[in-house]
């Protein structure tokens, strides 16, 4: 199972929210680049990087910051917010983007998350399913939608998608565990998707769970900036299992 952490960015710097809500907004850092050159020191290879003004805006903003962490670290980094067109797509993967990930635009525009998904190949782009009380969230999670988060996903694997980041937004940032009987239904109903847990996450035991039920990848966040799981426990975890 891969590690994941998350950067969030508001105004080029490093930030949490907690459930999405964007006035409980704590800034973390004010060069997100020097916490992705820590996380690589420590063996870790991958890095979720949100962009929360782009996700508000409804367009890309912070591709500059997503520049510098690609150009200076070899961090296979995966983008989501605010990429709403062709273009946002364009200057996400010029600016070093491993993969993106879709959320609102599945929603909004599934035409073009479909040719997304025909032109860049299934493992580049990841569908972003974010759901508050079992319904998708869009737009930076300000806006609700009809969307059943089990059959949105269904739909979605049904045309082809491979990769599934799920987010339960009531979790987010909470630092009270994951959404772990969600991710249990989702494998349940489509073992062969690379599932990525996301949302929660506490301390260590919430990695070994979502490994154990078969999730491909787990993304981090709060725990890490609050010192709940250690950057060093994240390097032995990931030594215990290549080893």
């Amino acid at each position: 199972m891969r590690i994941i952490p998350a950067i969030d960015i508001i105004e080029g710097k490093c930030v949490r929210l907690t459930k999405g809500d964007y006035s409980t907004q704590k800034v973390y850092n004010e060069d997100p680049l020097e916490i992705a050159m820590t996380f690589e020191d420590h063996g870790i290879k991958h890095l979720h990087l949100v962009d929360l003004d782009g996700a508000k805006s409804q367009h890309i903003v912070n591709y500059k910051v997503l520049e510098r962490i690609a150009s200076k670290t070899d961090l296979q980094i995966d983008f989501g917010g605010g990429l709403k067109s062709d273009e946002d797509l364009r200057i996400a993967f010029e600016s070093g983007a491993h993969q993106i990930t879709g959320g609102s635009i599945a929603v909004k525009n599934e035409d073009l998350f479909m040719k997304w998904l025909k032109t860049y190949g299934n493992d580049k782009i990841i569908l972003g399913a974010d759901a508050k009380n079992g319904k998708i969230a869009t737009t930076g999670w300000l806006e609700d939608s009809d969307f059943d988060i089990l059959s949105f996903i269904q739909s979605f694997v049904k045309k082809g998608v491979n990769y599934v980041i799920a987010t339960d937004i009531s979790k987010d940032g909470t630092l009270e565990g994951t959404a772990i009987d969600l991710y249990k239904n989702i494998l349940q109903q489509h073992p062969k998707i690379k599932l990525i847990a996301s949302g929660g996450v506490a301390g260590i035991d919430d990695l070994h769970h979502a490994n154990e039920i078969g999730c491909e990848g787990i993304i981090i966040g709060k725990a890490i900036y609050e010192n709940k799981i250690s950057l060093k426990d994240l390097e032995n975890y990931i030594v215990s299992q290549t080893s």
